[in-house]
């Protein structure tokens, strides 16, 4: 019986010698992008846009922009700051565990399929 054949996707490292092969079974869901109270109210926010269509669709469209762009300003602070809080601690010779990294690579993962899903 042949092995099946691992591609560079399918990889993952927790050091720079030793790939291991990522076990899906493990990590299907992918993790939240927002804090749950801000995510709440964004989905509230977008519940309200979406009864509001009937009765001034353009003005909802706008609005549905602005959550949008809102939503993508927040999401990019949050992906700035975690890099900045790793470059600050690598700049004062601080160690990063690679519990930490792999979870922040798992969360640019996450945003990563999230952006090209069919």
């Amino acid at each position: 019986m042949t092995e099946p054949r691992l591609h560079s996707e399918d990889l993952v490292s927790d050091d720079a010698d030793r790939p291991i092969a990522r076990d899906d079974s493990l990590d299907d869901s992918l993790d939240p992008l927002f804090d749950s109270g801000y995510a709440d109210e964004a989905r509230g926010r977008w519940q309200e846009l979406q009864a509001q269509f009937v009765d001034d669709p353009r003005n909802t469209v706008e609005q549905a922009d602005a959550l949008v762009a809102g939503l993508l300003d927040e999401l990019a602070r949050e992906f700035s700051k975690a890099r900045s809080d790793l470059e600050r601690q690598w700049s004062e010779g601080e160690d990063v565990s690679t519990e930490d990294l792999r979870l922040t690579l798992r969360r640019y993962r996450s945003f990563f399929e999230r952006l090209l899903a069919a």
